[in-house]
């Protein structure tokens, strides 16, 4: 028989999620304590917003906390482009010596 070691993350009486390492729990922890604050925040913006709405937005903010945090102090944001980037050959100089 083995024995399994798991780290259930509960909110308000309710099962959440289960990992099996601490520190994924905390992590997700954190991360619905952040969704938790920006609801508030969210729901006093002038923004038509449903509470479903708020709700989703708050956790993908959360979620995306660290570039989040990274526009709010003027970083620029980091686009993920489907294309390959295309670089561009210097024109070929045409010298004295050729014309």
């Amino acid at each position: 028989m083995a024995v399994v070691t798991q780290f259930v993350v509960v909110r308000e009486g309710v099962e959440k999620m289960t990992f099996t390492s601490k520190k994924e729990a905390d992590a997700f922890d954190k991360m619905l304590d952040i969704a938790d604050n920006l609801i508030p925040f969210l729901l006093e913006s002038p923004l038509a917003l449903d509470d479903s709405q708020c709700e989703q937005l708050a956790f993908y903010m959360a979620k995306q906390k660290d570039a989040l945090t990274g526009l709010l102090k003027g970083a620029s944001p980091v686009v993920a482009s489907s294309k390959p980037l295309a670089v561009k050959k210097p024109a070929k100089k045409v010298s004295d010596k050729e014309s």
